[in-house]
């Protein structure tokens, strides 16, 4: 994929099976893993679905950055946006929002709905500084199935 938002020198490009480990260990560095999802298993899930819209950031051969992009032919859904602390505040994730909703337009997605845990209040500023508004919703969730015990 090309973007034109890119910082120089980071490429974006759709997920690689190569891309596992790294992908993984850059989410547990974001703060984005829990004990009860499995990362590798939600890679494995999105993989099933439009693997396409797992995108990751590149510089040189290192990832820096990861998005992954959902379509339900409602609302589009972003997850897993995350980006190396020694590369952070230099457009990574503004240029991987951007591919997001490049994609989701592509794809004639009318809005796009994100998901924050309420204590990430660095993650609501940068959203909020790309334009995000908080809506009048509740999230509710039911787990189907169980990544761990």
């Amino acid at each position: 994929m090309t973007a034109r938002s890119e910082p120089p020198g980071i490429t974006i490009r759709p997920f690689a099976p190569d891309d596992e480990d790294a992908v993984v260990a850059l989410w547990g560095s974001a703060g984005l893993t829990r004990p009860w999802n499995d990362p590798h298993r939600d890679i494995a899930r999105k993989l099933r679905v439009r693997p396409e819209w797992l995108l990751v950031a590149v510089a040189g051969a290192e990832i820096v950055g990861s998005v992954m992009v959902g379509y339900d032919g409602h609302r589009g859904s972003v997850n897993y946006l995350a980006v190396l602390p020694a590369h952070r505040r230099a457009g990574v994730g503004r240029a991987l929002m951007a591919a997001a909703e490049r994609v989701l337009r592509e794809a004639g997605c009318p809005k796009l709905n994100l998901q924050i845990r309420g204590t990430n209040r660095v993650a609501v500023g940068f959203y909020e500084s790309l334009g995000y508004t908080q809506d009048d919703v509740v999230c509710l969730g039911r787990r189907l199935e169980h990544d761990r015990p």
